[in-house]
């Protein structure tokens, strides 16, 4: 190796030479972190079923593991206040991946009555939770009116992809379970739907009252909405038209098919954004207009599972990332009032909220409090986060805490849910089992027995509109 400032003459033995190694080089530890995640993430990934855990946990203590190490080997964490940026862009990729694979998994008809529980969740839950937030934030945590509308509108999403291991299958599975496509449909619009209010609160801290509520609804609500949903869904049968032509005269082999959707949702994604409506709905909108169009075609199963695997990935990669930028001072940032906040949200405000919401519904009380609980918080909250930093309406302090908060809660979001999940799931089912034993048989003509009748069919007409 020569260094620099040598003639070619002067050779300098590779052993005495610095080397890409740790004690030099810290970043190298970005590969070896890499490496052992994905073997890691292969063998949680494939023994999760009937694990009291998710794969997330498991990625989540490797990130703490190397929080811990990079200080040891002489390199500094990531700041996720001074990298937003990075953040943000990284977020923004693994949310709109697992949008496109959730709106692909969706087979129930778009009918109103089969999404009733999803839009109540939608319509209800989550302003009720950004109103809940930003009231503590602005009158517990001392923010600003504009950072505490960014903070609920951060917290609202539930995400799509750790919400995943609680929602419906892929394509061609059962989706009659309301529990699991009430989760699954909440997720897949509400990353979309938290955006008007994080822009809200932008427009509060830059402009105060001079922001424009009717610009803000007409732009930023309707237009946004309305065009994200309608570019993704003639983008998304567009997309599954061409590819159905192509695979059928032999222009794209079946290989290819699991890439398929990585093309067709980071087109969708860039021409709505150019639209200036929201990506997030489209990504979501394009699956499942892709996923109609001709379903039992092959290139369906193919799809979905090239868009599962770029899912998990990126779930990893976030997931590792947020938890390597770990560190003591960070996690103080929120101060006790954010942590209290931490517990309120996963405990308190969203379980409320979503029995609020549920109020009504058809849903047993079982079913409502387990979707009511199970708001995860993760990448989608993680993006909003990084949002408010990189927009600069806030000063560093401010923006400092709501995206520490945002961190803070998605740790303690992915370690709670995660660890409940599996124990509520089959604690639901057999609630479930002995409900059913407990009817009486049919022909009994008891009132018990004809709601249960009733309610009987009101299944099958669900599981009817679900095909």
């Amino acid at each position: 190796m020569l260094p620099a400032f040598a003639p070619p003459s002067a050779v300098v033995p590779l052993g005495t030479s610095p080397g890409f190694h740790p004690g030099s080089h810290p970043e190298v530890l970005i590969f070896v972190l890499a490496g052992a995640g994905l073997l890691v993430a292969t063998i949680a990934l494939s023994n999760q079923g009937g694990r009291t855990f998710t794969s997330a946990i498991v990625y989540l203590a490797l990130g703490v593991l190397a929080a811990a190490a990079i200080p040891l080997v002489g390199g500094a964490p990531f700041d996720p206040v001074q990298d937003a940026d990075v953040l943000e862009h990284l977020t923004e990729v693994v949310a709109i991946i697992a949008l496109f694979g959730t709106g692909m998994a969706v087979d129930r008809t778009l009918h109103w009555r089969a999404w009733t529980h999803a839009l109540r969740l939608l319509v209800i839950a989550m302003p009720l939770t950004i109103a809940a937030v930003a009231l503590f934030g602005w009158g517990a945590m001392g923010l600003s009116l504009g950072g505490a509308l960014m903070l609920g509108g951060a917290v609202a999403p539930t995400d799509p992809v750790l919400a995943g291991d609680l929602g419906i299958g892929p394509p061609g599975e059962p989706d009659d379970r309301d529990t699991s496509f009430a989760l699954t449909a909440e997720a897949g619009f509400n990353d979309g739907l938290a955006y008007p209010f994080v822009i809200a609160g932008i427009m509060v801290a830059k402009s105060g009252d001079q922001g424009g509520v009717l610009p803000w609804l007409a732009f930023d609500v309707v237009w946004a909405i309305v065009g994200g949903v309608v570019a993704g869904a003639l983008l998304g049968r567009l997309a599954a038209s061409i590819v159905r032509r192509a695979r059928d005269r032999g222009y794209m082999q079946e290989y290819f098919d699991a890439w398929v959707g990585l093309g067709v949702v980071l087109g969708v994604y860039g021409v709505t954004e150019l639209l200036d409506a929201y990506g997030f709905v489209a990504a979501f909108v394009a699956g499942i207009a892709f996923r109609r169009y001709e379903r039992d075609h092959a290139m369906q199963e193919g799809t979905h599972r090239g868009a599962s695997v770029f899912e998990r990935l990126g779930e990893l990669a976030v997931v590792l990332f947020a938890a390597s930028m770990l560190t003591f001072d960070g996690l103080g940032t929120p101060g006790p009032a954010g942590w209290a906040l931490v517990v309120l949200v996963v405990l308190v405000i969203r379980p409320a909220a979503g029995l609020i919401a549920t109020i009504g519904s058809t849903m047993p009380l079982a079913d409502r409090a387990f979707v009511s609980f199970f708001g995860v918080r993760g990448v989608g909250s993680l993006f909003y986060a990084s949002v408010v930093v990189t927009s600069g309406a806030l000063p560093d302090g401010e923006a400092a805490v709501v995206l520490w908060t945002v961190v803070a809660l998605t740790v303690v979001s992915i370690v709670v849910h995660g660890l409940a999940g599996d124990p509520a799931r089959s604690a639901l089912d057999r609630y479930s089992r002995r409900a059913r034993d407990a009817t009486p048989s049919a022909g009994d003509g008891g009132p018990r027995d004809r709601a249960a009748v009733a309610g009987d069919g009101r299944e099958r007409g669900a599981t009817a509109d679900a095909g």
